[in-house]
């Protein structure tokens, strides 16, 4: 089974889902081999929970990284669950197009894409910028 595969999985069985028990667990490999998992952590009002993949993404950048190569993902169904279009964006504000994003489908079966595969035409420093939103 794919190591980082493994660490999500691991990640999972600390999420916190008394709502919907369905758990996620992320893990995020950076450029220097660190890998920072993450799990879901829901709340009652459901908006102010946090996504797996959120989770390692903060824990990553909050410990210095913003360069990453790989994210493996993982549910407790073992569903192929890809990140939701809010982690993608996330993702994308730190990673480019050919981020590897490697779907948990169980069994030792995986699936694999890129960031650009799942999210094409993200909104970058180059949007806003056209937008005028921001400064060159």
């Amino acid at each position: 089974m794919d190591p980082l595969v493994e660490r999500a999985r691991e990640a999972a069985e600390n999420a916190y889902v008394p709502y919907s028990e369905y758990t996620v667990g992320a893990a995020l490999r950076t450029a220097d081999g660190t890998v920072y998992e993450g799990c879901n952590l829901e709340n009652a009002n459901y908006s102010n929970s946090l996504h797996a993949e959120e989770v390692a993404v903060a824990e990553a950048v909050k410990n210095g990284h913003e360069a990453f190569d790989r994210i493996a993902v993982t549910s407790g169904a073992r569903d192929g669950v890809t990140p939701c279009g809010m982690c993608r964006q996330t993702l994308a504000e730190f990673c480019d197009d050919d981020l590897v994003v490697v779907c948990d489908e169980g069994d030792g079966e995986t699936a694999e894409y890129t960031l650009g595969e799942l999210i094409p035409n993200t909104i970058d420093v180059e949007t806003l910028q056209e937008a005028g939103s921001v400064e060159d």
